[in-house]
């Protein structure tokens, strides 16, 4: 099967790697190629602030192929590589020594750049999205400092749980009332919250900051928008991430909030997107998407290849994502919408052990499970029947309060 000249896919990470997997799975055999911009083979993300950052797995246990799975994929591989450009017109990705690459079909999977503060590049402040990036903080952690993680979500909660993990002296910060709001409300957050300061962490949410401190270009602690000065000796910055589209900005493709496709995660004629750098609409949820979860970018990634083959098939998952922090897991399915009614289906919230439905104009969207990985799945359905949310039996209603 070679129903294109070229497939070239830019980003090497899950999605991109999951794409030209996915293609020669389904017969594709013509040209294909790789483009990272990083130097490491292809690897798993969401371990970084878990699994690696605490120690308990080496590198190698993340890597998602084999050099030899790799070599059998036939792809040229230009892993260390970047693109800079992309002229529609020509069909060629610009890369970053002035060389190009032809294509016939592009697929985009960039990924996400981490969001920065002022004072980010002080001596003792981490960014956490790459290989390097966790080892090195954990280098860090190894020395044991006294540590702030501003941004409570799911990348700096995490980190804080890890950090308090190797028995570190941890603040937690956010500008936000209680960690993880935009992803769960305000319930679900304040026993983020409450779980982080059970395992000794000091948790400063409703606060942002105002100013890192240093000395000799080192940090030495930060100036909170409330007027607290914290000591810190290691700052980990995780305030969210940006698509990265850099280099599609004269490309005359819509950028609005990553890059803007159809249903099938079409952009243009030959040219798709997949994982955290792609906005489409899910005609399940009838609602336009970006997403920054793992199984996302693996889910999306095969449609592309699918839709690139020709089948044009619209992409409409319900999502899944989760997160590990100390003895909890929290799994959820679905869109979690700020003006959500929330429902605790099993269990109870003051337990942490509960399953809680989300409600949206009418429908079930979403729901979350806290330590019940098995009712959860059971449950998990409400949400793929779009369930009306009258019908649902719930132990505690809380209407509008998520």
């Amino acid at each position: 099967m070679n129903t294109t000249r070229n497939v070239v896919i830019v980003g090497a990470s899950v999605a991109g790697l999951t794409t030209a997997v996915t293609l020669r799975t389904l017969g594709y055999d013509g040209r294909l190629t790789l483009i990272g911009d990083e130097p490491h083979t292809p690897y798993d993300r969401p371990p970084l602030s878990k699994q690696i950052l605490a120690g308990t797995w080496e590198p190698d246990r993340i890597k998602l192929r084999t050099d030899e799975e790799l070599s059998a994929l036939d792809a040229e591989l230009l892993f260390g590589r970047s693109a800079t450009g992309l002229d529609i017109a020509a069909g060629r990705v610009l890369l970053d020594r002035g060389d190009s690459v032809a294509y016939g079909s592009l697929v985009i999977a960039t990924g996400v750049n981490p969001c920065r503060l002022p004072g980010v590049e002080l001596e003792g402040v981490h960014l956490l999205r790459t290989l390097d990036d966790a080892l090195a903080l954990r280098a860090a952690m190894l020395r044991g400092p006294k540590v702030a993680v501003v941004g409570a979500g799911f990348l700096g909660a995490e980190a804080a749980a890890a950090a308090r993990g190797m028995g570190l002296e941890v603040t937690l910060i956010d500008p936000r009332p209680v960690p993880m709001r935009r992803q769960f409300g305000d319930r679900v957050g304040a026993l983020v919250g409450q779980l982080h300061q059970d395992h000794g962490v000091s948790v400063r949410c409703g606060t942002g900051v105002n100013q890192f401190l240093e000395c000799d270009g080192r940090v030495t602690g930060l100036e909170l928008t409330d007027g607290i000065k914290l000591d810190a000796d290691l700052v980990v910055v995780a305030v969210g991430a940006t698509p990265a589209t850099g280099w599609l900005q004269e490309s005359g493709l819509l950028l609005t909030n990553g890059v803007e496709c159809d249903a099938t995660c079409r952009a243009a004629p030959g040219i798709y997107a997949a994982g955290d750098v792609a906005s489409w609409h899910n005609s399940h949820f009838d609602a336009p998407m970006r997403l920054e979860h793992r199984l996302n970018a693996t889910e999306q990634a095969q449609a592309v290849a699918r839709n690139v083959l020709g089948e044009e098939l619209p992409f409409a998952p319900v999502p899944y994502f989760w997160t590990d922090q100390y003895d909890a897991r929290i799994q959820a399915y679905g869109i979690f919408p700020a003006d959500a009614d929330l429902a605790v289906l099993h269990g109870e919230l003051e337990n942490r052990r509960f399953v809680a439905a989300y409600g949206h104009r009418g429908r079930v969207v979403g729901v979350l499970g806290w330590n019940c990985p098995r009712e959860l799945r059971k449950l998990r359905q409400l949400v793929v029947d779009r369930a009306p949310w009258s019908s649902i039996g719930a132990q505690e209603c809380l209407t509008a309060a998520w």
